[in-house]
């Protein structure tokens, strides 16, 4: 083991002997993480590669400086960095430990940041010790959706606590262009701008750099760079993957698709392949959050699952850099960000089917079920706004309870009284920012 070149890693890495970056602020995650920090809990940050968890740990070792942890005292590693593979990853960790203790001498009690763990083997099991031996406050982050093991999570009950990254919101995205938006008259006043961002957003969707890139090109080629990222190192090379091709194509099919209820037998056909390999592949791209998906809702749990998932991209510029339809996909990227905005929100989701066949979107449940949400781009077509109108109605005949009646559109938000149903038009904009 070479000491100094392992120093010299994780010196590159930390703010020992240099000033934090600055960065851009994420209030509801830093909220978040700062909240189950005072637990004294490990924190595990999890999300999509690219998403904002590097800079979520940066943002937490300016909070606990400003609260007088002394700097010296934060240890920050990422595993995403090649130069640790010259390295036994068996001993790593330990040795990292150790070679930051002996060459930085920090007093008293450490944080240790371990970013991207899950490329490092028993990562569990060196976690678990340090957490029963010790009193280092722990933080990981990782872009893998199962990153607790079955073991980790067993040991470590009641003992850790989670947090999920998205891309950013709507409103992040604004904010990250130094767009503040916090009423009705704010929004109006700025609606053409916000709409201009909005048709970006839309189009590239919300990862952190991409936003900040200003060159179209650019934008597309960082977001396939992160796809083709995202397929190697955390599907292909995890999973030890023999056919990338099915693997890729089955990706671009769902993303290009995004939206859409899919079963696997169909799936299988259309790819020519096992329903072993096509279940396991959709597992894979779930798992490092590629795509997203929602069951059917049914009062059976069973039939839940035994019913065909909807499928959604984690990002909106995943969707459309592969398919290249942006224009005859509104309605499914449209639908796309609401259900990450729901994600988001933490709310619990369903997509519904009635008796007779007519979908709705999202069904919200919440200590029992609350919301039923339709997402269309206009209502100014008179058969669209009638088919959009019957689809609650058929459903508050088969779901009980007083359901909230929700449908998101480019249109203004009003209120439509029908059949006895009060139906809330609410404008995308107005739900992303004001509500």
């Amino acid at each position: 083991m070479n000491k100094d070149k392992i120093f010299e890693i994780i010196n590159d890495w930390n703010f020992w002997y240099k000033p934090l970056p600055k960065t851009h602020k994420r209030k509801r995650y830093e909220e978040e993480i700062a909240k189950k920090s005072s637990t004294g809990e490990v924190i595990v940050i999890k999300g999509v590669r690219r998403s904002g968890k590097s800079t979520l740990l940066i943002n937490e070792i300016k909070r606990l400086t400003t609260q007088g942890v002394d700097i010296k005292n934060v240890l920050f590693v990422n595993f995403e960095d090649q130069r640790f593979r010259m390295f036994d990853d068996k001993t790593l960790l330990e040795d990292i430990k150790n070679i930051y203790l002996e060459y930085i001498k920090p007093v008293g009690d450490i944080v240790i940041m371990l970013d991207e763990v899950q490329n490092i083997s028993d990562w569990e099991q060196w976690v678990l010790k340090e957490y029963q031996l010790n009193n280092n406050r722990l933080y990981v982050t990782g872009s893998n959706s199962h990153l607790l093991g079955a073991e980790f999570g067993t040991a470590l009950s009641g003992r850790y606590l989670d947090i999920e990254v998205f891309p950013l919101s709507f409103k992040e995205y604004l904010l990250f262009n130094d767009i503040k938006i916090k009423s009705k008259a704010k929004l109006l006043h700025y609606k053409i701008l916000l709409q201009q961002h909005f048709n970006a957003y839309i189009a590239f969707g919300g990862f952190p750099k991409v936003v900040l890139v200003k060159d179209e090109e650019l934008k597309k080629e960082t977001i396939r760079s992160y796809y083709d990222s995202i397929l190697l190192k955390d599907i292909v090379a995890r999973y030890k993957l023999k056919n990338y091709q099915t693997l890729h194509e089955l990706a671009l099919f769902i993303l290009s698709n995004n939206a859409t209820i899919n079963a696997y037998n169909k799936l299988k056909n259309s790819f020519s392949s096992s329903f072993e390999t096509i279940r396991d592949y959709m597992e894979y791209l779930e798992n490092a959050y590629i795509i997203l998906s929602i069951n059917k809702f049914d009062y059976s749990f069973k039939k839940q699952i035994a019913n065909p998932k909807k499928f959604y991209a984690i990002d909106t510029g995943f969707a459309n850099v592969v398919s290249f339809n942006i224009s005859k996909k509104i309605g499914a990227n449209l639908e796309n960000i609401v259900f990450l905005e729901l994600k988001r929100r933490g709310e619990k989701i369903y997509y519904f089917k009635s008796k007779k066949g007519f979908e709705i979107d999202f069904l919200v449940s919440k200590d029992g079920l609350t919301k039923l949400i339709q997402v269309s781009a206009t209502l100014e077509n008179e058969e669209t706004k009638k088919r959009e109108l019957r689809v609650f109605e058929e459903a508050k005949k088969e779901l009980r309870g007083n359901l909230e009646m929700i449908l998101i559109t480019f249109d203004s938000s009003k209120i439509i009284k029908q059949n006895g149903m009060e139906i809330k038009i609410v404008n995308i904009l107005d739900f992303l920012l004001l509500s």
